[in-house]
């Protein structure tokens, strides 16, 4: 008999989480989940409300007797990343199709939204846990996590009570973490004019898909494929030799993701089409060479194709294409303060062709070191000028700096102890959590990070790890009760 999600243990947890997996969430289009969320709290008799952004804040008394324990605030993100292999898959209308794979859960063919929706799901099943001893509780779950941290940037002062926060969105089991990195957009702009097509050239589209892509923070030190720079490596070899026109390029999606599909239509005198065809199989053979072992679904695919009615001008097709190809992308330096971490990284993103004659170019960097955050902006921003794009930052996000000597971190970390025999590593992440942001308007809360395993996050590989969620469950209700006993 085929096992369903919400029959998992912990139920408690699982339930809502299947709840949830049926209930689009799209960044910057969170209304149902909002509603989902406010319509539990009403249901259970719990105190809740919505701010002015859209953040939903929950509260519940201590226990009787544990009035005066520090209160604790969980908190998560109500927003999903939307990825999927069906580019008609609608996520501001269908549910997740969720699936149980051995000790995983996972999606058919989506992102699973485990990110954050199981920190969500923990946070109201704790509201709703009649058996658990705890002080006084508040859930904060922001809006728009994963395309700008909107929620975290625009809570207001006075929302929150608690002194100590736990955030749930972190995703390893057995590991407690006390920092992550800052991070900032670069978008470049290209304005091009249209040509008309040459009538004595041959077209193809070089289409790039089914690579791993993942989370541009968690997953960038893994050297996976990165879908725009195989593009652009191609094209920029082909150039050297041929004269190349390009009609349509597209590649990525958010900010966030390594991207893993991308798709060029371009053409070349019809004299060197098949000089074409024996480049990009040269090339696709040492495609294969570089990431043997590790990218073993990617494909490399090059048709011909029907002659577009216009391609872009040549001066922004050579500028766009160079910049593509030497604008840095992945680890620039590991952090020398903890071992294995990614100190500053940059990501590559998307490129998408606009309405009005506009190509942009998306990027997202991330460090621990502020300045090292904007050194690297600063030198994709460079690289972009030079070839004559019109380049912005966004606002960005600081870096939580590690408090070695906090308490909610001895606690956690003592009851996953108590729990399972086993101290936690502590850790900074090199993904980007709102807890920074907490910290301009709440400067004394003491904070903390922990999860479930997730692995491929951001990407429709996404998947959760079945008995990692029932040792967060359980090191969650611990560190609670501990708190309360304060």
């Amino acid at each position: 008999m085929e096992v369903k999600v919400k029959d998992l243990q912990p139920k408690e947890v699982f339930g809502i989480f299947d709840q949830i997996t049926k209930i689009p969430r799209p960044s910057k289009k969170e209304e149902q989940i909002r509603r989902y969320i406010l319509d539990f709290a009403k249901e259970h008799g719990i105190d809740a409300h919505a701010d002015k952004i859209g953040n939903v804040i929950l509260r519940k008394p201590a226990t009787p007797g544990h009035e005066n324990a520090p209160t604790v605030i969980l908190q998560g993100h109500m927003d999903m990343v939307c990825e999927s292999n069906d580019k008609s898959f609608n996520f501001e209308t269908t549910p997740i199709e969720t699936i149980v794979d051995g000790e995983w859960v996972r999606a058919d063919g989506t992102t699973l939204g485990a990110d954050n929706g199981i920190g969500v799901a923990a946070s109201l099943a704790i509201l709703t846990d009649e058996t658990l001893v705890h002080g006084p509780l508040e859930v904060l779950i922001t809006m728009d996590e994963e395309t700008g941290m909107t929620g975290a940037n625009n809570l207001e002062k006075g929302e929150l009570t608690g002194s100590i926060l736990i955030n749930l969105d972190s995703e390893d089991d057995a590991e407690v973490f006390v920092g992550c990195a800052g991070g900032i957009d670069t978008v470049a702009t290209f304005h091009y004019n249209r040509s008309f097509a040459p009538t004595d050239f041959h077209y193809f589209m070089m289409d790039v898909r089914d690579g791993l892509g993942g989370h541009s923070g968690g997953d960038i030190h893994l050297g996976r494929a990165n879908a725009n720079k195989l593009v652009a490596r191609f094209l920029f070899n082909l150039m050297k030799e041929h004269e190349v026109c390009v009609a349509e390029i597209d590649g990525g999606n958010l900010r966030n993701a390594i991207p893993r599909a991308a798709h060029v239509v371009f053409g070349v005198h019809t004299t060197k089409k098949e000089d074409v065809r024996i480049a990009f199989n040269r090339y696709v053979a040492d495609i294969e060479r570089e990431y043997k072992g590790l990218e073993t679904t990617l494909k490399l695919t090059l048709d011909s194709v029907d002659a577009p009615d216009f391609t872009i001008d040549a001066a922004t097709t050579r500028n766009l294409i160079l910049s593509l190809y030497c604008a840095p992308h992945g680890v620039i330096s590991m952090s020398r303060d903890l071992e294995g971490l990614v100190e500053t990284s940059t990501n590559l993103a998307s490129v998408k062709m606009k309405e009005g004659e506009n190509i942009v170019v998306t990027t997202s960097q991330r460090s621990s070191v502020d300045s090292r955050k904007y050194d690297i902006a600063n030198q994709v921003e460079a690289v972009f000028k030079l070839a004559g794009a019109e380049v912005e930052h966004g606002d960005g996000y600081p870096a939580w700096t590690p408090n070695l000597d906090s308490t909610i971190m001895k606690i956690a970390s003592d009851a996953y102890e108590e729990l399972y025999g086993k101290r936690p590593a502590i850790k900074a992440i090199h993904a980007g959590l709102e807890c920074a942001l907490f910290q301009q308007n709440y400067p004394t809360l003491d904070m903390v990070s922990f999860g479930p395993t997730l692995r491929d996050v951001h990407s429709p590989s996404e998947r959760m790890h079945i008995p990692a969620v029932d040792r967060f469950w359980h090191q969650l209700r611990r560190t609670i009760e501990k708190v309360a006993a304060l």
